[in-house]
């Protein structure tokens, strides 16, 4: 009996105050959106970065005879030279650290340029300009500065270079895009909670006479807050549902449905696996925060 007449209560409470219970549910609805999706930002961020990782290689380019460096006084690096990188990438120090190597002769080189441009740049490019290379995927990619250092000085090697460099800008500004996504979020959520507390405020002034009458036959505080503080509950419950089917029709049909067959060079996405992770916390940060703030709003409202 008194669940129902607690129940009874909130349902009132709704009626009364329609337009501000809608505003917190949107308010509450778009807060919540934006934190869901800056964890599955960051989700996607760390996929994209291990990925990458595993795949992004260390390219040694062999000398050519235009090249231009301390390395490459002599013009084309020497069969010696190139045999004593192979030897130095096989070797006790490095090959522990390597999981594979490639090697790319001049002639496959140019080859792949002229089957990439085609013909027509068989007369642009002379063979002995382009690099010899070993492409050098490592176990663990934070090992590329000792492959960078043990060839740093080494005759015939014009030049190192670390693939994942030039990824960094992509994943810094992934990431920023996370920490705004985080910061427009955190600002919806303090206007969510002092919505929720101005509704609450607003709901308990409309029903004075109820709560007066309550105190009168011995309510006790706790059973005249539990209908205001479940009005506020409730109201963030819905906005967090809608937060969640949100974030899953974004995945489903955004991610999955659309990006995965249009950007093919990423093979790792994000998934229903990840928002089904996401669903409780949003669900579950957006019950808390406003049962705190209507409790505390009719809890001070009771006091005056």
């Amino acid at each position: 009996m008194r669940l129902g007449l607690i129940f009874s209560e909130v349902f009132q409470g709704f009626r009364r105050n329609v337009s501000m219970v809608i505003s917190v549910i949107l308010v509450t609805f778009v807060s919540l959106t934006f934190v869901g999706a800056a964890i599955l930002t960051q989700s996607q961020v760390g996929k994209l970065h291990d990925y990458w990782e595993d795949r992004a290689q260390v390219e040694i380019f062999m000398c050519t005879s235009t090249a231009i460096g301390d390395n490459c006084t002599d013009g084309n690096a020497t069969p010696e030279q190139i045999e004593d990188v192979r030897a130095q990438l096989g070797g006790g120090t490095l090959g522990p650290l390597i999981a594979n190597v490639q090697e790319i002769t001049q002639a496959d080189a140019y080859q792949s340029i002229i089957d990439q441009r085609g013909e027509e740049y068989a007369s642009v490019f002379a063979p002995d300009s382009i690099n010899a290379s070993f492409r050098v995927n490592l176990k663990d990619q934070s090992q590329v500065t000792v492959i960078e250092e043990a060839f740093h000085s080494t005759k015939g090697v014009q030049e190192v270079k670390n693939q994942m460099k030039y990824l960094e800008p992509l994943f810094q500004a992934l990431q920023v895009a996370t920490y705004l996504a985080v910061g427009i979020a955190a600002l919806m959520l303090i206007a969510a909670i002092l919505l929720i507390a101005t509704t609450i405020r607003l709901s308990a002034v409309a029903r004075r006479k109820e709560i007066g009458i309550m105190r009168l036959v011995g309510a006790s505080n706790r059973f005249i807050q539990t209908p205001f503080v479940l009005e506020g509950v409730l109201a963030a419950f819905i906005g967090s549902v809608l937060a969640s089917a949100a974030l899953w029709a974004a995945v489903q049909f955004g991610v999955l449905g659309y990006l995965t067959d249009r950007v093919t060079f990423i093979q790792s996405w994000i998934g229903l696996n990840d928002v089904w992770v996401v669903i409780p916390i949003i669900v579950g940060l957006g019950v808390v925060l406003s049962a705190l703030s209507a409790g505390f709003a009719i809890r001070r409202w009771l006091r005056t």
